[in-house]
């Protein structure tokens, strides 16, 4: 008998219910996982409020993560009637990125879920939001919901880039395919796998051509093209995904992605995220630029680089 399933939602401070509730709520069910909700309480203005007795102040943090208890209790309390198993905990802490890590140190989970935290782009350059910290350092997938319209996801997208010389990516695709299908089999849900390709990514020298006006011939451009098409094929036929199932798309994969997305109502899109260290974690990655755009939710599947 195989162990039962662990999630985690991280609730928000603030004793909201987002989609993320629902989301995570749904997703338990289907899979017959347990489910950990946590919120990492701390109130900027009630932690500072340095001028009132230490004692007063104590009391009113303890009130504050009280109630909050009892509403993660109230938000369990019906989803248990209809047989999901839950447990609610509330911490005041300052850092919830050392929080978080630290449980999934503990208790390892298989998925952590949160509700994205829209952020405008000037406050993204000046404060690395939490939701980009998870997505750098978070060692076991990510699911960042939004724009949530069925709590039960019925269409998921695979994002793969099956087209690289080394082979260490071929198994990282297989684990991206992995969970999309995963995924998609336990909420009975569509699944296509789309290859968003970008010549204008690939260098001449890369693969062997001597110049670059040899490079975008049209001989040359039809060779590449065969071989990423082969090498998408393969991958699927791999993973048991039906040629109905592929789509292999020209253009920017950030562009190709969030307008897949939009055009045909997407749940969820499945990612891979390749750690970096050093410069690379400050330059990021795809999924990184796209957390923010994509009208849909983003699941991240993480792998350490598979360059060093």
């Amino acid at each position: 008998m195989s162990e039962q399933s662990r999630f985690m939602l991280v609730a928000s401070p603030l004793m909201e219910h987002s989609p993320a509730f629902d989301r995570a709520a749904a997703l338990a069910r289907a899979e017959d996982a347990a489910l950990h909700i946590v919120a990492f309480d701390y109130l900027e203005g009630l932690a500072t409020a340095g001028i009132v007795n230490e004692t007063a102040l104590e009391q009113m943090r303890l009130g504050y993560v009280d109630r909050h208890r009892q509403w993660l209790e109230d938000q369990a309390r019906p989803l248990r009637k209809i047989g999901v198993h839950i447990t609610t905990e509330v911490a005041w802490v300052d850092n919830p990125l050392e929080e978080i890590l630290i449980h999934l140190k503990e208790q390892p989970m298989d998925v952590l879920i949160k509700a994205l935290e829209h952020q405008s782009l000037l406050s993204r350059l000046i404060f690395t939001p939490l939701d980009v910290h998870l997505l750098r350092e978070c060692p076991v997938p990510l699911h960042f919901v939004s724009h949530a319209i069925n709590a039960l996801p019925r269409k998921v997208v695979a994002a793969v880039d099956p087209f690289h010389r080394d082979d260490h990516y071929k198994s990282f695709n297989d684990r991206i395919l992995h969970e999309a299908s995963k995924l998609a089999s336990a909420c009975n849900a569509e699944l296509d796998v789309v290859y968003a390709y970008d010549l204008s990514s690939i260098s001449s020298d890369e693969f062997g051509f001597d110049n670059g006006s040899a490079f975008f011939s049209s001989t040359k451009h039809k060779t590449l093209y065969d071989d990423q098409l082969e090498a998408f094929n393969e991958l699927a036929e791999r993973n048991g995904i039906a040629q109905a199932q592929r789509h292999m798309i020209m253009g920017n994969p950030a562009r190709v992605l969030t307008r897949y997305a939009d055009a045909y109502d997407i749940d969820v899109i499945v990612m891979g995220r390749l750690g970096h260290r050093g410069m690379g974690r400050m330059i990021g990655s795809t999924v990184e630029h796209l957390l923010y755009k994509m009208p849909c939710s983003v699941w991240v599947v993480y792998t350490e680089r598979l360059d060093e």
